[in-house]
Formats: structure tokens, sequence, C-alpha cells
């Protein structure tokens, strides 16, 4: 893919300077002179004048030394701008990308001139380049249909089943500022018949003091790793010993627990998208790996024997070894390793 010379810094710079002019005032127009004498009517245009020009769908921008830029040239350019810069309005943007285009073209033209592209590290350095873009477009075309909305809706489907909700717990608190005060308090809440509810409400110092330190429902993730800790250890009635977090030091009261509800499909898209995506291309990889012919050699060119081979058990698949390989016609046969001494 093409890539804009120098655009994370002459082209926004240009483009920010670009969009200052474009915000400033534009200039009033003088007003047009007297004419000396009554205006001609308008004369019409002849009838026979040819109609305008169709547009083309993809015009050329500018040449450079024969080679074309077009508007679709530009376009994909600007697709790969940061997004800030895609939103820049096109009469702004469009030249300055056609400068870098002719800036490339040229900088091409010029290393062709000067037979760069038999250079053979550059020769090694666009086979690496093709290399990977094939390996990509490979592995888009096996992807493509795992990630439709219909596929990841099926997946949703297959995996519903086993789809739990994350737990919750509904506690109650009681926040106070040191350790020998939340002694006090659990004292008190642990005496027979004693609402903790009420004594939250004159005790408590943190948040829901006025609902009786009532938390609600919350994940073990919504709250810190101190606090979430001792609250999801306890069970529906129990009540903690005191706790101590950055907020001070807290008495809990476990009310209850519940799985949370499973997310929607459209909550799990994101996920759902990239276990696709993982799984397919590792699928892929596996599978045309396994079918393709794999020869290894050893530094020193030998070729490679496979353990299993020495056992008489079968290669595993893409070796294209064979236990009973015969020698290619012509070729000769490989000398016996020889005996280890004892």
């Amino acid at each position: 893919m093409r890539r804009l010379l120098l655009s994370s810094a002459i082209l926004p710079a240009a483009l920010s300077a670009g969009l200052a002019f474009a915000q400033a005032p534009a200039p009033r127009p003088a007003a047009p002179a007297a004419p000396a004498s009554p205006a001609a009517p308008a004369t019409p245009a002849p009838s026979s004048a040819p109609a305008a020009a169709a547009q083309p769908a993809d015009p050329v921008l500018a040449r450079v030394d024969g080679q074309e830029i077009r508007l679709s040239d530009v376009r994909e350019a600007a697709q790969e701008l940061p997004e800030e810069l895609r939103n820049a309005p096109p009469a702004m943007l469009f030249p300055l990308i056609v400068d870098q285009l002719v800036a490339q073209k040229a900088l091409v033209a010029k290393a062709r001139a000067e037979g760069l592209e038999r250079d053979p590290e550059v020769q090694r350095r666009i086979a690496r380049a093709t290399d990977q873009e094939l390996q990509q477009a490979m592995l888009r075309r096996e992807v493509a249909p795992a990630l439709t909305e219909e596929a990841l809706r099926a997946r949703y489907a297959r995996e519903s089943t086993t789809r739990r909700g994350e737990e919750e717990v509904h506690a109650r608190h009681i926040l106070v500022p040191t350790e020998a005060a939340a002694r006090e308090a659990l004292a008190e809440v642990r005496r027979p018949g004693a609402d903790f509810a009420e004594i939250a409400k004159r005790r408590s110092t943190g948040p829901g003091a006025e609902q009786g330190g009532d938390l609600g429902f919350f994940k073990k993730a919504d709250m810190i790793a101190e606090f979430a800790n001792a609250a999801f250890a306890l069970q529906p009635g129990q009540i903690s010993e005191p706790v101590q977090t950055s907020f001070g030091w807290h008495i809990i009261k476990m009310e209850g627990r519940r799985a949370a509800a499973a997310a929607s499909f459209e909550d799990s898209q994101e996920a759902l998208r990239q276990a696709a995506f993982e799984e397919t291309v590792n699928a892929a990889v596996e599978r045309i790996r396994n079918a393709a012919k794999v020869e290894r050699f050893n530094l020193d060119g030998s070729p490679q024997r496979p353990p299993s081979l020495l056992d008489g058990a079968t290669p595993p698949a893409g070796t294209g070894a064979s236990p009973a390989s015969p020698a290619p016609s012509g070729a000769p046969a490989p000398a016996p390793a020889p005996a280890q001494r004892r």
C-alpha cells in the first residue's frame, strides 16, 4: 500500500496552515463600476453549442514523466491518513496529497532511471514486501467469511448455551477513618437484633451512607481490589472483619449474589470478531502449512531427519517426508550414519 512521504510531519503542518487560511474571513469584492451605457440584452447561447462533456469517473490529476496520478490514487492515499486529517476539507486536503504523490512518482522515476530496481538488496526488499502482501491477501480471503454479521451471530448463538453473565454481589458497608472506629462499628452490628442499615446511617462516612450503606449489585472489577476480595469471599448474611483500603476502614455485609445477564450480541460483537479472527487465522495457517511440502536442512546443508522416522513412525503432516521414500533417479544414496562408539 502507498505511504505518503513525510506525511507525519509536512502534511499535517501544511494542513494546519491551510485550515487556518480557510477559516480567515474572505476579502469583500469591490463594487462593480457603473456601466457607461445601458446593458445590452443577454445573448442566448446558440442552439448548436455542444453539451458539457461528461465528467470522467477517475480523472487524471497529474502526470510525472508520463506516469498518471488519478483521483482514485488521491482517495486511497487519503484513507491512510490519521482520522483528524481525513476530516479536513477536501478542497484543502487533496492538493496536498497530490503534491506528495507527485514527489513519490518523481522519486520512483529517478530510481528506475538509475537502475536501482536491479540492485540485489532492493530486489530482496521488494521480494519480502511482495511476500508479506501475498500473505496478508491470503489471510484476508480466508478470514472474511468468518467476520460477516451472519457468521458472528451464528457464533454468538452457538456459544449462548455456555455463556454466563459475570457474578455480581449485593453488599452494604460502613466506612470509617480508623481501625478502632471500624471495630466499634463491627461490635455494634453483631449485637443480636442490630440493624446494619441504621448503624451505617449513623456511623458511615462513605458513599450510600444515607441509604444505609447500600452499594447495590456490583461486579468484582467495579471495586478496589481489597474491598472486592473481601466482599466476594462472604456468603449472604455474613459480615466481614474490618477491611482497609485507601479510602479508610470498611465493615461489609453481604446481602446476596447473582449472575448478571449475559451480554447481548451488540455488546459482544467486538469480542466475537476478535475471537473469530484469531481462530480463523490460526486454523488457516495450520491447514496451509500442513498441506505444503516442507523440507528442512541442518546448518551444514544436510537434510534433517525427523525423529519419528528413526522409530519407523509415520512422519507428521506437511513434512513431505516418507519412511520408504527412494532416492530420486540419478541422485546418490545418502551415506549411512557412522555407528556410535559405546
